[in-house]
């Protein structure tokens, strides 16, 4: 069965999009089976990837409101075992539409549980607000990863959302816990960088992952190609961080499979 991780930050510009992407992209080069589901109304997400026009016709705003089946929905990407559920620009008006709709928490959450056996991770690109598109992912999800850009404000922003995963956790989804916070757009030279990373790293412990993503002018360049930067520019900089991310969740994950379950 799959593992469903959002990956959000409400703060915008911290590397949400481009972390599912090429986290994504990584994972399928690992021989995983990946769905992407593209929940930012700006659909960001699709359009790194490549995904047309005609193509967002069926995507997460069908999925929510008229209760389309995510494998309807689905769009196959250039990467080899891996999917998208797009997003089109009618999902900015879903959050006042979801209001009216029965189930509206839970909406994802049962439309993913029909297609988890078919993969192995299910990454949820979040909004930048926490509002109705984010409560469903995080009812959705199992685990949330926070892509966290190594600035000063970097743990005010960090404790709202984890609050809010607290609240989530004790009142619409039991299971969800904390994946992990990757640091971002991380520039060796500069020591507030270095400062925030080690600031992070006292607060949440092993929570934090040792790899950091730098910044990198090839991340930034491969989405104008429609593309992860694992397929723009294999070798450079961003995409090694990212293959090394990746190895480091599943070795995470692999930890988790291998603990013995606790008495009850």
């Amino acid at each position: 069965m799959a593992r469903v991780i959002a990956v959000a930050n409400q703060k915008g510009g911290v590397g949400k999009t481009t972390t599912t992407v090429n986290l994504a992209t990584a994972l399928a080069a690992c021989g995983k089976r990946v769905l992407i589901v593209d929940m930012d109304p700006q659909g960001n997400a699709s359009t790194g990837l490549g995904v047309s026009a005609e193509k967002r016709s069926q995507g997460v705003y069908q999925v929510l409101i008229q209760g389309l089946a995510l494998d309807e929905a689905e769009s196959t990407t250039l990467v080899p075992g891996m999917d998208i559920i797009p997003s089109g620009v009618e999902l900015s008006g879903a959050e006042l539409e979801l209001i009216s709709v029965d189930n509206r928490e839970y909406r994802m959450r049962d439309a993913i549980d029909r297609v988890r056996g078919r993969y192995d991770f299910i990454l949820i690109d979040c909004p930048p607000a926490l509002g109705l598109l984010t409560l469903n992912a995080l009812v959705a999800a199992d685990a949330v990863l926070v892509p966290l850009q190594a600035e000063f404000y970097a743990l005010e922003g960090l404790s709202h959302l984890m609050r809010t995963i607290d609240r989530v956790q004790r009142g619409l989804n039991p299971k969800l816990s904390l994946q992990g916070v990757v640091l971002t757009m991380f520039d060796r030279r500069n020591n507030l960088c270095e400062m925030v990373a080690a600031d992070v790293r006292g607060h949440l412990g092993d929570a934090v992952y040792q790899t950091v993503i730098p910044r990198n002018v090839r991340v930034s360049e491969a989405p104008s190609h429609g593309k992860p930067v694992l397929l723009y520019d294999m070798r450079c900089a961003g995409s090694q961080a990212y293959i090394r991310l990746a190895r480091e969740i599943l070795q995470r994950e692999d930890g988790l499979a291998g603990q013995p379950a606790m008495a009850s």
